[in-house]
């Protein structure tokens, strides 16, 4: 079994700066999944309908859900695409957690 090599990268989501491993070659990816993050906690914030910072990390990865549901939900979607979604929902979750 071979081990992935990973590296850090430092995100930054709602003025917070979060360390995490990535896998080399995804570190792309994962700044743009950041930034996706941190446009939709914002926009989250800034509607005043959630307070504190569970709240809104918890509407955003609502609201991000949403989108991959309506994604996958959609005829002849590539099942390797739907499963790097997921993967790359299960970082997300992994950072805010």
């Amino acid at each position: 079994m071979t081990t992935e090599e990973t590296i850090p990268v430092t995100i930054r989501i709602l003025e917070k700066e979060y360390k995490i491993s990535c896998p080399q070659g995804e570190h792309e990816s994962l700044l743009i999944s950041a930034k996706k993050v941190n446009d939709n906690m914002e926009k989250v914030r800034e509607s005043g309908k959630a307070l504190s910072a569970d709240r809104v990390a918890v509407m955003a990865a609502i609201n991000i859900a949403h989108d991959l549901v309506k994604i996958s939900e959609k005829p002849n979607v590539d099942e390797s695409f739907v499963n790097r979604i997921d993967e790359m929902q299960n970082s997300i979750d992994a950072i805010l957690n």
